[in-house]
């Protein structure tokens, strides 16, 4: 009878142990996972980090000219990083949009196809420089591959490209910059003289929450106006699987743009395949 006792109690100990094993293996599995999480969160808040990525970035805006037009825009941008020593990599960028829009200019009706790529490349090192700044410098190409005249310039552009930024804790802000001449030829008006800037900064939480604010200001040379929408995102890192994803929603308000250009607030949602090595 002890003995079955003492069998009974020393079973209950033993189960309770791997219980509480168990249980502290889980909670520092997840701490591990929400820290790895994080990680990937900001990385992905660095625009020359060392991670592929395919982000899918939904927009929406109106108020384009009088007969308050509106766009749809799913930007695909690709983010392809490769290694080309210790020292250097070598980050490609591609803006590939995908359109759908109604009456932007006036009583134009509706267009749906592929708009103008900008396809950049930054030279970055590596590591940070003594005091944390993390850059890249490089060339930032317009490629007219719209499918019709409304949805492109029909030019072909270059220009430079650039980015410097700091990661200081939870915080990441910073700005990437770029300017393009575009080709006489082509449906414009006029050669594109453009010069775009993008200011940022944010901030990523322990468990893979990022809270992002930013401007996407265009400054057109040839036709003295700015294009000043303000951006603030909400998004998360998480996994289905094995698959990292990031799933974000925000919106923008349009502080300044062209006469015929949209107006007020509108939305963004965005979907980030991560794919980290």
């Amino acid at each position: 009878m002890r003995f079955t006792q003492f069998s009974t109690q020393l079973l209950q100990q033993i189960v309770l142990v791997c219980v509480i094993g168990l249980g502290t293996a889980l909670t520092h599995a997840n701490a591990l996972a929400q820290t790895d999480n994080s990680d990937l969160a900001k990385q992905l808040a660095n625009p020359v980090a060392n991670l592929i990525s395919l982000p899918f970035q939904g927009n929406y805006d109106s108020g384009y000219g009088s007969a308050d037009g509106e766009k749809y825009l799913i930007n695909v941008q690709p983010v392809m990083p490769m290694r080309l020593n210790d020292d250097w990599n070598l980050i490609s960028r591609t803006i590939l949009p995908l359109v759908h829009q109604n009456d932007i200019n006036g009583n134009s009706g509706t267009d749906t196809g592929i708009g103008d790529t900008v396809q950049s490349f930054f030279l970055s090192p590596v590591e940070p420089t003594e005091s944390g700044l993390i850059w890249g410098v490089g060339p930032a190409l317009l490629l007219p591959t719209a499918s019709q005249n409304s949805l492109g310039v029909d030019q072909w552009g270059a220009g430079p490209t650039a980015v410097g930024l700091f990661a200081d804790g939870p915080w990441t802000y910073g700005m990437l910059t770029n300017h393009v001449w575009g080709a006489d030829e082509g449906s414009a008006a006029s050669a594109t003289n453009a010069s775009f800037f993008q200011p940022f900064i944010n901030y990523t939480t322990p468990n893979a929450w990022t809270f992002a604010l930013n401007t996407e200001s265009t400054y057109n040379w040839a036709a003295d106006q700015w294009s000043v929408p303000v951006n603030g995102i909400v998004s998360k890192l998480t996994s289905i699987g094995d698959q990292k994803i990031s799933v974000g929603a925000g919106v923008r308000y349009w502080v300044d743009s062209p006469d015929a250009g949209p107006d007020g607030w509108g939305a963004r949602l965005v979907l980030t395949f991560l794919f980290p090595k």
